[in-house]
């Protein structure tokens, strides 16, 4: 196992080596939960290999998606979340085969208190995580829903580095926020217009 990734973010070899030494390896299958929501954080995740999806349920167990962590990457929320003893706001779900090694909040802080980079590298998560809920919130206030649908389908195409989506319109509803009717109808309406291609749980961007 290495941390490789984390270079993006300028940790230092030291640093991925207590990481290493603190941390707790797991490995998920595509599909698991990872981390319910009003679940107590013990540790924060660090993703070695796949991606993350990040979903915010409501009372009425609807959810919708906030963002993806990728490898290299933590969620904030575990962050915040654990360095206050507080519960999950979210749910952590992967989005497929994933290895992530878990530390332990009490080593989150010592890391926090002896090297100022791991603090930059959480400011650093910190930021891109802001702008990605800063999306968010733009697309549910201001943009139709077609558009959203399109950029969910490439974002995740983007992911899985594919134009080919294998999804359910069903699952692309649950994680959008709206029923699976409105879904349907506009996917038919954007492959009328060129811009995808529909198939048997399958969405091809053209």
């Amino acid at each position: 196992m290495d941390l490789d990734q984390l270079a993006d973010f300028k940790t230092t070899p030291e640093i991925n080596e207590k990481l290493l030494s603190f941390g707790i390896a797991k490995s998920f299958k595509e599909g698991e939960i990872i981390l319910n929501e009003n679940a107590y954080i013990n540790a924060i995740p660090i993703v070695i290999s796949g991606s993350i999806r990040v979903m915010r349920p409501d009372e009425d167990g609807r959810e919708i998606l906030l963002y993806y962590i990728k490898a290299g990457e933590s969620c904030i929320m575990s962050f915040l979340g654990g360095i206050h003893h507080d519960t999950s706001k979210v749910k952590a779900i992967a989005e497929e085969d994933t290895e992530i090694l878990f530390i332990p909040i009490d080593k989150v802080s010592l890391l926090i208190r002896e090297h100022p980079q791991w603090l930059d590298y959480i400011f650093k998560l910190y930021h891109k995580r802001f702008e990605e809920l800063l999306e968010v919130v733009n697309a549910v206030a201001f943009k139709k829903m077609d558009e959203r649908i399109l950029n969910f389908i490439q974002k995740k195409c983007e992911l899985s580095n594919t134009k080919t989506l294998s999804i359910t319109h069903e699952t692309l509803s649950a994680e959008l926020g709206t029923a699976r009717v409105v879904v349907s109808r506009l996917l038919k309406q954007m492959e009328d217009e060129g811009l995808v291609k529909l198939g048997r749980n399958k969405i091809t961007l053209i």
